[in-house]
């Protein structure tokens, strides 16, 4: 992954993360996404640094049901 810093808008997010938008948003109601920030009515955003942390997460996580199938 490119190093990014600041904010990524959904449409960014969900280019890494390949779920819907309707799971996506599931996903942060029920905590396993991170939260989002309000910028403005109309802005939403999330930390690079929280979705970098998802990411390391869902591949350490692969990984591991990889390994537990030997």
């Amino acid at each position: 992954m490119t190093e990014l810093s600041g904010f990524l808008r959904e449409k960014q997010v969900l280019k890494l993360i390949p779920v819907s938008s309707s799971t996506w948003w599931l996903g942060v109601k029920d905590g396993k996404y991170p939260a989002p920030l309000k910028l403005s009515p109309k802005v939403t955003v999330w930390r690079t640094d929280d979705i970098r942390a998802l990411i390391d997460g869902l591949g350490a996580g692969q990984e591991a049901k990889k390994g537990g199938k030997k």
